[in-house]
């Protein structure tokens, strides 16, 4: 792929708003379904590549980690996640609508992530005849399953059962549908034309576009849900401001953080310098015991040695120049070396 044709697709944030955009997606606000708790994981799998790959510096494993604990605590702090819930209840509120009792019918679950885990408990609440969850793995699926008493099958199954299904709620992180049109047009010909309700709750779509169309099948996507979720907007709006505020102290401890890496290097120069001085004074030091001289006089020697290499360059500097950068340095070195107090000469003025 060339460079152009990837930044055509790509944009690109700095410094403050780089760290807001990454804790605004950690937390769902930047997502289709406001809250939805998918793209977290998302979010840590790409970590864990990242690392693996051994592509994570410090300061994006600070940044990616510090985005987690943003996300965990607007979760647990606001209501934003309820626009999630609310989303799986629509579901079965729908499902209500084409089904006049819900305890008659068999619900296959596509996925054992968070959204799926809610939308199950919302059916499992109605008593239907039947559930059962198709996942990519079968110990994550079974997991799930055991919870609800469901059934577990394969993923690769999927297409030769579905007939056997009246409503069908899919999510998983596939980057491409999952159930498409040729296996839905055989299940509805294996259902003689019983109807089947379905939900797409992935993003992007678990269950091709196309099976819309199809005569006996209602099929609901992210973006009808959100057409029916409509109560409790005033809500939601408080909690995303609740969010908002949460992320803004994110991005300044981040921040706060990364203004202090960047002196890092000066850091470990000045460290590495005193070092060296510390060893030179050292070795004059046992030079003048090994020669029987008083451990009170190398001690002097010694604290002198370092208190000069200390102050040589700044009192270089305060003789140096014309009068209103010694000025400035004056201010400078008294800061540094005492602790903020103003030279004699200014205190006398």
């Amino acid at each position: 792929m060339s460079p152009a044709l990837l930044r055509s697709h790509a944009y690109t944030l700095q410094d403050d708003q780089a760290a807001r955009h990454a804790f605004r997606v950690a937390s769902g606000l930047d997502s289709m379904v406001l809250g939805e708790p998918q793209i977290l994981g998302q979010m840590k799998d790409a970590v864990r590549a990242a690392e693996d790959a051994g592509a994570m510096g410090s300061t994006l494993h600070q940044l990616f980690q510090r985005s987690f604990a943003v996300a965990k605590e607007v979760r647990s702090s606001t209501e934003i996640g309820a626009h999630s819930i609310s989303m799986a209840a629509a579901a079965v509120r729908l499902a209500g609508q084409l089904f006049e009792n819900l305890s008659d019918i068999r619900v296959l679950f596509v996925g054992a992530g968070e959204m799926i885990d809610l939308a199950a408990t919302h059916f499992a609440a109605k008593n239907p005849k039947s559930m059962a969850i198709a996942n990519r793995t079968l110990e994550r699926g079974e997991k799930l399953a055991s919870r609800f008493g469901a059934e577990v099958m394969r993923l690769a199954d999927l297409p030769s059962r579905l007939h056997e299904f009246d409503a069908v709620i899919s999510c998983t992180a596939s980057t491409l549908p999952i159930i498409g049109l040729g296996a839905v047009e055989r299940a509805v010909k294996l259902r003689k034309h019983r109807p089947m309700f379905m939900v797409d709750l992935a993003v992007p779509r678990d269950i091709e576009p196309e099976v819309k169309a199809l005569p006996d099948i209602y099929l609901y996507t992210v973006d009808d849900l959100a057409q029916v979720v409509q109560t409790g907007k005033d809500s939601r709006q408080a909690a995303v401001a609740q969010a908002e505020v949460i992320i803004d102290a994110g991005v300044q401890n981040f921040m706060h953080w990364l203004g202090q890496r960047r002196s890092v290097p000066l850091i470990q120069q000045l460290n590495a310098q005193t070092d060296e001085w510390r060893a030179l004074e050292i070795v004059r030091a046992k030079k003048l015991l090994a020669k029987g001289e008083p451990i009170d006089v190398v001690l002097e020697a010694l604290s002198r040695g370092l208190t000069q290499k200390m102050l040589h360059g700044a009192l270089a500097e305060l003789h140096a120049g014309d009068a209103s950068s010694r000025e400035a340095t004056a201010h400078t070195v008294s800061r540094l070396f005492l602790r903020g107090q103003l030279p004699k000469q200014h205190k006398e003025r």
